[in-house]
């Protein structure tokens, strides 16, 4: 259990313990997982992936926002928008 820390293309940690948001807007429903990318992406600039563990549902967080049960289509936009930035495009990187 616990995170995997990716900085720029590599893997700097594994099985890591992040903060957990104090947020009163986070769901009760939500477990430590959710808590966690949340109160990560507070304090960072960090993007963060939730699978959920009973359904597969992929969940992200940024700049302190959960948007969860996205489609793969939409996590693939969110993944790119926010990894490779502006220079991504439909077809590919620059």
């Amino acid at each position: 259990d616990g995170a995997m820390i990716i900085q720029g293309t590599k893997i700097a940690a594994a099985a890591s313990y992040l903060p957990l948001s104090d947020s009163p807007k986070i769901s009760k429903s939500l477990g430590t997982r959710h808590r966690a990318a949340v109160g990560i992406s507070e304090v960072s600039d960090a993007f963060t992936v939730i699978v959920s563990e009973e359904t597969g549902d992929i969940s992200v967080t940024f700049d302190g926002k959960l948007r969860r049960d996205i489609s793969n289509e939409i996590f693939e936009e969110l993944l790119a928008e926010h990894w490779f930035g502006t220079r991504f495009q439909k077809k590919g990187v620059k």
